[in-house]
């Protein structure tokens, strides 16, 4: 299937690490305009990437940051963290800290790109897409920090997705098992890589569910666990 978005604004955070790279190339072979966020200042140009700095779990900062767009389509989420450790090592502020990267992002970025696409008039509704984890839904211990925050995102994706279904709005997470990335064969050099979803493969999923043609589905939590 060939998707179109013709244009269409999306929001993309964390739009520069392993899968938002891949993301971002999907979204613009496709022809939508990506505004995307990073955490330091981009000095290299791409046509129809707009890059700005912003701190997505900081609220008045989201806030701003999608106060000016009206006319806003799509809104994914990339933006997230891992660690890991038995719980009785693991002090509460490594806790929190994963609910602010995983959690705390996803619902400011959700919230405000609601408001956004409600600023639209309403017309076609939007989209959102959340990231989930595969720990979050599959019990795994010596990470209680990581699989909470990211059980927070899987419950805020299915509820909001309840909630904005009078807007035309439909909400899903990718939930992914480890990714194929240079960082994470660098972490575990002895994995079977070829299990590993690709990280273009769970992009071209987002593009799915980002996009019009995806019209069914909302607070689906969709698993991109590759052969493993």
């Amino acid at each position: 299937m060939q998707l179109d978005f013709g244009g269409r604004r999306i929001v993309i955070t964390g739009g520069t690490g392993g899968l938002g790279g891949a993301v971002v190339d999907a979204f613009l072979a496709a022809g939508a305009r990506c505004e995307v966020t990073k955490r330091r200042p981009e000095t290299s140009s791409r046509d129809a990437v707009r890059y700005h700095v912003v701190d997505v779990a900081d609220e008045s900062a989201v806030t701003k940051f999608y106060s000016q767009f009206d006319d806003l389509w799509a809104s994914i989420h990339l933006v997230g963290g891992f660690d890991a450790g038995a719980i009785i090592d693991t002090s509460l502020e490594q806790f929190r800290k994963m609910f602010d990267i995983n959690a705390v992002t996803c619902f400011l970025c959700c919230r405000e790109a609601v408001k956004a696409m409600r600023k639209g008039g309403g017309a076609g509704g939007g989209r959102i897409v959340n990231v989930s984890s595969r720990p979050a839904v599959v019990p795994t211990g010596g990470m209680t920090g990581y699989t909470t925050s990211k059980a927070a995102v899987s419950s805020i994706t299915q509820c909001l997705a309840e909630e904005v279904k009078v807007d035309s709005i439909l909400v899903n997470a990718v939930v992914p098992s480890i990714m194929d990335t240079p960082a994470n064969r660098a972490a575990m050099p002895k994995g079977d890589f070829s299990k590993w979803p690709q990280v273009e493969e769970v992009a071209q999923t987002i593009l799915f569910l980002a996009s019009s043609e995806s019209a069914l589905t909302s607070g689906a939590l969709v698993p991109v666990y590759g052969k493993s």
